[in-house]
Formats: C-alpha cells, sequence, structure tokens
C-alpha cells in the first residue's frame, strides 16, 4: 500500500469508522480497528504530542533559569531565539525534502535542542560576568565572551557534529536520517549560538545591558583580582 500521508490516513479512518457503525451498530458491536498502517500512525501522533510537550517543558525551564540569571524579561527572548531557530530552520528542510515524521526522526529536535541550549547558557553565563567586570558595556562584554567561549563552542559543535555524522553510514534508514538531521541542526545552532546572539545582544544593548534591568545579579561573581589577592 502507498504511504498516504497522516493527514490523509487520519481521514480514512475516519470514513472507515463511520461504515462500519452503519453495517454494525454501536450498541450490539464493539469493534476494533488495527493493521500495521493504523499502529504506526497512533505511535506516530503519540509520539509527536511527547514531542510538543518536552519541548515546552524544556523552553520554559530555560525561561526560568534565564530570568532568575539575568531578571530580564528580555534576556529571555534572546535566549530562546537562537536555540528555536534551528529547530524550525531543520522542521522546514523536512518538509521540503519529504522526510517524514518517524521514531527515529522525530528524536532530531530534542537532541539539538539540549545541546544547542548548552552552548547558549555557556556563552551568555561568560557575558554576564563580562558585564560586571566591565561596568555594563555590551560591546566589549560581547567580544569578550565570544573570545572566551567561542572557540570552544565551535570545537564541541564540530565534534559533535562529524559524531553524528558517522550515523550516515549506517545500513538502516532510521539511523541515516537521525545522524544527518542532528548534525544538519547542530551546524544551524552553532552558527546561530556563535552569529545571532551575539548580535542580539549589540543590537539591544541599550534596553537589555543595564543595572535597572538586570537588578541585582542572582550568582555572586568572583573577579581574578580577587582571586589574586586571596592567593
Amino acid at each position: 500500500m502507498k504511504d498516504m500521508g497522516t493527514d490523509r490516513m487520519e481521514r480514512v479512518e475516519e470514513d472507515l469508522r463511520d461504515e462500519i457503525t452503519k453495517v454494525f451498530p454501536e450498541e450490539k458491536y464493539e469493534v476494533l480497528l488495527t493493521g500495521k498502517a493504523l499502529v504506526f500512525q497512533k505511535g506516530t501522533n503519540y509520539l509527536i504530542n511527547n514531542l510538543i510537550i518536552s519541548l515546552t517543558l524544556a523552553i520554559i525551564l530555560i525561561a526560568l533559569f534565564m530570568a532568575w540569571m539575568f531578571k530580564s524579561v528580555r534576556m529571555i527572548l534572546v535566549s530562546l531565539v537562537p536555540n528555536i531557530l534551528p529547530l524550525i530552520i531543520t522542521a522546514g528542510l523536512m518538509g521540503y525534502l519529504g522526510v517524514p515524521i518517524k521514531p527515529s526522526t522525530i528524536l532530531v529536535f530534542s537532541i539539538a535542542f539540549g545541546i544547542s541550549v548548552d552552548d547558549t547558557i555557556h556563552f551568555l553565563a561568560k557575558y554576564r560576568q563580562e558585564l560586571i567586570a566591565n561596568k555594563w558595556r555590551v560591546k566589549k562584554s560581547v567580544y569578550a565572551a565570544l573570545r572566551e567561549t567561542g572557540v570552544s563552542m565551535f570545537y564541541t559543535s564540530i565534534v559533535l557534529f562529524f559524531g553524528f555524522s558517522t550515523f550516515t553510514i549506517s545500513s538502516f534508514g532510521g539511523t541515516v536520517a537521525l545522524g544527518a538531521l542532528v548534525s544538519a541542526t547542530l551546524l544551524f545552532a552553532m552558527l546561530s549560538n556563535l552569529l545571532l546572539l551575539p548580535s542580539m545582544l549589540l543590537s539591544l544593548e541599550r534596553s537589555i545591558a543595564n543595572e535597572r534591568t538586570f537588578k541585582k545579579l542572582p550568582i555572586p561573581i568572583i573577579h581574578k583580582d580577587g582571586d589574586d589577592e586571596q592567593e
């Protein structure tokens, strides 16, 4: 049977249930539909619902963490956009290339989102430290944070990119799709964190980097000068 897609399959199921109800009244009979196509459709819908729930929960938790760390609503948006954008690009590529949503490909979003967020938190944590050290001068703080964390973010992403790329030599199609999509998403996420995130910080300089916006940072900053004096 030719693959007709999930939407088409759901309409077929509805039409089939209507016909079954006419032949076998619900008052007298209990009819259960089965088959590989139906089971696969139900499984895919279950995975999609769980993906939406998990990503939503992850976004909420990250937003709460950023709100606690920066005390700024704008910084929440700045931290989430570079991580959500790669997922949207990957979803668009899947639709354009005709890659179906199945158990192997649906894992891409959770894996890539978790790794991408790690880079974002790494960069913003260093950026916050540089803001205090440089007395709220955003441009200098962004450049300093990029110098300190940019190389490590680049190497980490490249290693993961080639690591997941090895999945593409598998003979199993699901593994190939997983490796290719995760690798591509991590590449997009790296570019987003290295280019888009600093650009957003510089563009929103006046509105997100001042003591009034950030208030008091919840985590104490240990300066290098202080460490030297203690030693």
